[in-house]
């Protein structure tokens, strides 16, 4: 027996089966929207109007970005996500976007199905230096600078990254660490909470994150600043759960959608913030740092041919 309106309107649906919000999205999410506009709270009606008007940008919105747009509260909007049968915020908005975006754009943002060798290149190509612009536009100098003098000053540095991620946090790594910085880089959730609850005065952890909404990254982040490290958050939305978390936001400029399997420019974008904080840091140690690179390279010059 098919599911009708009504059944669609009751939740206990989503912890069975296939649940009411992906039967519902498979017909069309704005439509189901609509359909259940008159049940939904007074403030919840705020957030289905936005969604509704700029669906399309919505998709990229982070919970808190939705609430201002909105002007309700932030529980609001996971209320909101949760009375219409998603888990949360980013399960709706997953399934939002790829109910409203061509599957192609999964792949990527500026591609299409018939791309060929020569488009292709150029419009990855263009992607990631439109990301690098951005992200020249985006940071804020003032909050680059900080961070930079924290870095230099530090005792200790911690690099956390997941996923698509972790490599970022890995570069920043091998970068820092052979200039001479004291630093450590993790991708495993259990060791980086470990080490972060461990942190002291004077040591900095840096968590790279595309979407700044994994819980696993904003809490360790957390364990982290109540442990005294001056924390720093490298993201693409500036308004996000780790964002709130961190002393120290530096957003990258990217119009990747968050749903997608595998960031790619906002990636490009990181790296180049990577390499802007260890230059910085190399210039206010250049004496050491000068010295560290030529051990570093006398002892590599064996290895070559």
């Amino acid at each position: 027996m098919g599911l009708g309106v009504e059944d669609l309107a009751y939740p206990r649906y989503c912890h069975s089966r296939r649940g009411a919000a992906e039967v519902a999205l498979m017909s069309g999410p704005l439509a189901f929207l609509s359909e259940r506009y008159d049940r939904l709270r007074q403030s919840e009606r705020k957030v289905a109007d936005t969604v509704l008007a700029n669906a399309d940008q919505v998709i990229h919105y982070s919970v808190s970005q939705l609430a201002e747009e909105a002007k309700v509260s932030d529980p609001t909007v996971i209320r909101f996500c949760r009375s219409l049968g998603f888990k949360g915020f980013q399960d709706f908005k997953i399934r939002l976007a790829q109910s409203i975006v061509p599957t192609v754009r999964s792949i990527h943002e500026s591609v299409d199905e018939n791309a060929e060798a020569p488009d292709l290149v150029q419009r990855v190509f263009e992607a990631n230096v439109d990301a690098i612009r951005s992200t020249l536009k985006t940071l804020d100098f003032a909050t680059v600078q900080v961070v930079v003098d924290a870095l230099a000053q530090a005792n200790r540095i911690i690099f956390y990254g997941l996923g698509g991620s972790a490599a970022v946090a890995m570069d920043a790594y091998h970068k820092f660490f052979r200039i001479g910085i004291p630093c450590v880089w993790f991708d495993d959730v259990h060791m980086a909470i470990m080490a972060a609850s461990m942190m002291k005065p004077g040591e900095v952890f840096v968590v790279i994150s595309h979407s700044g909404a994994s819980r696993d990254v904003v809490e360790t982040a957390g364990v982290a600043a109540a442990a005294g490290a001056t924390t720093v958050g490298i993201v693409s939305y500036s308004k996000t759960a780790l964002a709130k978390v961190v002393a120290h936001t530096l957003r990258v400029g990217s119009t990747e959608i968050d749903f997608r399997f595998e960031p790619m420019s906002s990636r490009i974008a990181q790296l180049s913030v990577i390499d802007v904080l260890s230059v910085g840091v190399s210039l206010k140690r250049s004496d050491e740092v000068i010295a560290n690179l030529s051990k570093s390279r006398r002892a590599l010059a064996p290895k070559k041919f």
